[in-house]
């Protein structure tokens, strides 16, 4: 018979996969973007398949009876990747080959533009030595995605159509999500071997893999993924004592994608008070060094692009309006006016503020601990930036998903005698 915590767990599984499923069914009906779409129909069969194998296990329990090899929790979870993830993102590639980039028709986008955009960079920096055109200088109106609004590593992901696609196979196997899938698969095995290859539980695997945001976002777009799991990344470098690795992986990742950039902050406390000055020392020299050596080489060929490109056009303040624009609290008190714009950036800053203390009275001891505060961090930035996507949210639900797997190989170390965290002088010699 199975035990009521399991049921309970059960239960949380079915209205966790019923919400989803949900979601997916709604956005067949009413998505606007063609890959949307796509992915919705794939996601209803995975979302369904996983709705009804948490009911039949469900049954199964009630009744005592034996579930035998498909008892699995992960049974949904492996249903989801299939039909959720794998299949619509290798439609949405093939489909991608009839050349509908560029139109403004999203009910043809078989990627969306943030795919374009990077591998167009690639392409630019390969020709000019900076991913950012000179907007002023086109002789014609700006649109929207003549803009590159990422740092200049995230150009590295579209290297591979710059410098090999043409073809039809080619470009099927250099399309940018393949780039972004690999680096987020490539950075989650390396966490787990950081972390000595912990328990992963049910749930965190629900938040940071089986969501549809997570979901959705590999199968249409993807940077997003690479960018969290290089985040994640630097935690587990950080939490395992390679300080001046941390630095420099989150170097990368903010060189990428200046959302992230509060993670300096966070995993600063969190060196400083679990291995010593010597580990924040070496972690911050990796940091600023790094982004130095990225950015600078691309600043000097065109400064005035630069700024426009990875600045002012993500702040709202570019040449034109940046698109960000989902109804989220930030969004909307800035739509009232440049009264509602203070209110919101207000707002950000007490935020702001609020987290810099938690941090300080409370700082992080752990790898979960940290993790926790940068999801809190992030969600207070999306929440608030007037110029935002709801799409972003997906960084606070994979940080939670790994919070909770951090804290099961936390949990395995604590419960080994001599396994438990050294004091931070003893720490502070192997920082590096």
């Amino acid at each position: 018979m199975t035990k009521d915590p399991d049921r309970r767990r059960l239960t949380i599984d079915l209205v966790f996969y019923t919400g989803c499923l949900i979601f997916a069914v709604v956005n067949t009906a009413v998505a606007e973007f063609y890959g949307y779409r796509v992915w919705a129909n794939f996601a209803v069969a995975g979302y369904g398949l996983a709705v009804v194998h948490t009911s039949w296990l469900m049954v199964a329990a009630r009744h005592g009876r034996p579930v035998g090899a498909l008892g699995s929790r992960w049974i949904g979870i492996g249903a989801i990747g299939l039909f959720a993830m794998i299949l619509p993102l290798g439609m949405l590639v093939i489909r991608r080959l009839t050349g509908v980039d560029w139109l403004i028709t999203p009910e043809s986008w078989a990627a969306q533009p943030e795919v374009w955009v990077i591998e167009r960079s690639a392409k630019l920096l390969l020709e000019n030595g900076t991913p950012y055109v000179d907007v002023t200088a086109l002789g014609r109106a700006v649109e929207v995605n003549d803009y590159t609004p990422y740092g200049p590593v995230m150009t590295v992901f579209g290297l591979p159509r710059a410098l090999f696609g043409g073809g039809p196979v080619a470009n099927a196997l250099t399309d940018a999500r393949w780039m972004f899938a690999l680096a987020a698969v490539a950075c989650v095995l390396l966490t787990l071997r950081l972390l000595k290859w912990p328990k992963i539980p049910v749930s965190a695997a629900q938040l940071a893999l089986a969501c549809p945001l997570t979901a959705l976002t590999w199968a249409v777009a993807g940077p997003d993924l690479a960018i969290v799991g290089l985040l994640v990344l630097s935690f587990a470098l950080a939490t395992t004592g390679r300080a001046v690795l941390s630095g420099l992986v989150l170097a990368l990742v903010v060189s990428a994608k200046l959302i992230v950039a509060p993670a300096i902050v966070v995993l600063g406390v969190l060196l400083i008070t679990r291995r010593g000055p010597r580990a924040l020392g070496g972690f911050a020299a990796a940091l600023v060094v790094t982004t130095l050596v990225l950015h600078v080489p691309v600043y000097l060929v065109d400064p005035k692009a630069f700024v426009e490109h990875v600045f002012r056009f993500p702040m709202g303040i570019g040449m034109i309006k940046s698109p960000a624009a989902s109804p989220l609290p930030g969004r909307l008190i800035a739509s009232l006016g440049l009264v509602g714009t203070a209110v919101s950036f207000a707002l950000l800053g007490i935020a702001a503020v609020v987290i810099l203390v938690w941090l300080v009275r409370r700082p992080p001891a752990t790898g979960s601990d940290a993790l926790t505060r940068m999801a809190v961090g992030l969600v207070a930035l999306i929440l608030l930036t007037p110029a935002t996507r709801y799409g972003y949210l997906v960084y606070p639900l994979v940080l939670l998903g790994a919070r909770l797997v951090f804290l099961s190989g936390e949990t395995r170390e604590t419960a080994v005698p001599g396994k438990g965290t050294a004091p931070p002088a003893q720490q502070s010699a192997t920082s590096s």
